[in-house]
């Protein structure tokens, strides 16, 4: 069994509702590995260290107990998912600038952002997958296991908002 550490953020069924009710009950129901956060009217954040065989194991069975804990819950976010330069220069123990100039001098190679703009945005798992290649610098296994996990649920969660129609027929243009 390993361990993965990881984030994951749910709307409340009813968002007047005081987060702090539900304190007991996601302990009872099998969140006692987690660090309750309800700082926030409506949400409730989980901070899980959890064991299992896999990360994904880990994050769908934590999942799981929080929907046990608050029927109807919303998740909003897995993490660690989405990260800019900064992020990725704070885990692997880098100034940003050096981040940058690895990104620009490697830009046909560098994993593809999410988001471009003023600020790029990329999933974790495959900006891990890709400094992993470049063998200089130490990465965690479980890291990157437990951010493709959260890749995994974000995207699932974000595919239930397509409509099925453009779902098809997008699918068949990127395939």
């Amino acid at each position: 069994m390993t361990e993965y550490d990881f984030l994951l953020k749910f709307d409340l069924p009813d968002p007047s509702t005081d987060p702090e009710k539900f304190v007991e009950a996601l302990y009872e129901a099998g969140c006692d590995d987690a660090t309750v956060g309800i700082g926030q009217q409506g949400r409730v954040a989980l901070n899980f260290t959890r064991e299992a065989n896999s990360a994904i194991e880990a994050v769908s069975s934590a999942i799981s107990d929080v929907r046990k804990a608050i029927p109807n819950a919303k998740l909003v976010e897995a993490t660690p998912d989405l990260v800019g330069l900064t992020d990725i220069a704070e885990i692997l123990g880098c100034s940003r600038q050096n981040i940058r100039k690895l990104v620009i001098g490697n830009r046909s190679l560098f994993p593809s952002p999410v988001h471009e703009g003023s600020a790029a945005i990329w999933h974790l798992s495959k900006v891990l997958q890709w400094f992993k290649t470049k063998g200089s610098y130490a990465i965690e296994d479980n890291l990157i296991e437990v951010s493709k996990a959260a890749m995994q649920v974000n995207i699932a969660r974000q595919m239930q908002d397509l409509e099925p129609t453009f779902h098809r027929s997008i699918r068949a243009l990127l395939t």
